[in-house]
């Protein structure tokens, strides 16, 4: 069974708890989640078919007030979920690539924006089957990854108000391209700390599985094939005590268990 990324977080050294995350479905979040999901064809037919932007960028205003509700209604209810880890995500990198789509084929914006975007998004993507591999699922968003994701959603609609010949459409394209800009880097530099982080994980997973290997054969070695494994070899006549020191009986009739130091394979 994999794990997720927060236990392979405290593997590799952390130790913050965090919150539960459970398998429920239906919950108001993962509700929100969904029909903010519904809203991408919509923002998309009205930026491409009838150009009613005002309308679009209103369904777009309401995708982001969801986004806000659900997090607050997960921490609130205790209702994060991971159904929840998926949707939430997925649902912004949807209205990034509608609003982006909608931008470039109305010749607002260049495709080598929407490119940059995009191939960031494909890389992380590939990763998650090497991540599989390793026993982890997605890793969650990092600080960085939710400032891109406000940049640019904030960019998008500045932009679209930058087609209209006024002074206020003029603002609006100043500040449409820094955040376009700063959102493009950040979102980059989300993705590298991404690749930090999963290159951390599976560094020490393959740590562990070496250590676990080498714990196998150490056994192995100290085994004593005239009377059978796990013999003590400090004292071939005195029995162990409770903590392991020879010299008095052992405790119960099999002596005493050893403490389980392994960890749990995924």
């Amino acid at each position: 069974m994999g794990r997720s990324a927060e236990e392979g977080r405290h593997e590799a050294g952390g130790s913050v708890a965090s919150p539960v995350v459970s398998d429920r479905i239906w919950t108001v979040p993962n509700l929100l989640s969904m029909l903010r999901l519904l809203g991408v064809p919509l923002f998309l037919w009205l930026i491409l078919g009838p150009q009613e932007d005002w309308w679009a960028l209103l369904v777009l205003a309401l995708a982001g007030l969801s986004d806000w509700l659900d997090g607050k209604i997960a921490r609130a209810w205790d209702q994060a979920t991971k159904l929840g880890q998926i949707l939430d995500p997925l649902a912004d990198r949807l209205y990034i690539f509608a609003a982006l789509l909608g931008l470039v084929v109305r010749g607002i914006v260049p495709w080598w924006l929407m490119a940059l975007l995009v191939l960031r998004d494909v890389l992380i993507l590939g990763a998650l089957p090497l991540l599989r591999h390793f026993g982890y699922g997605p890793l969650p968003v990092n600080f960085a990854g939710k400032a891109a994701t406000l940049c640019l959603l904030y960019a998008f609609p500045l932009l679209f108000i930058a087609g209209y010949a006024s002074i206020v459409g003029d603002v609006a394209r100043i500040m449409g391209w820094a955040f376009a800009l700063w959102g493009t880097a950040l979102y980059w530099w989300a993705g590298l700390l991404y690749a930090v982080q999963g290159l951390r994980l599976i560094g020490q997973t393959r740590r562990d599985e070496r250590a676990d290997h080498a714990g196998i054969h150490a056994g192995a070695r100290d085994s004593d094939p005239a009377r059978g494994h796990g013999v003590d070899r400090s004292d071939p006549i005195a029995p162990a005590t409770a903590d392991g020191r020879p010299g008095a009986a052992p405790e119960g009739p099999d002596g005493p268990g050893l403490p389980d130091q392994g960890r749990t394979g995924p």
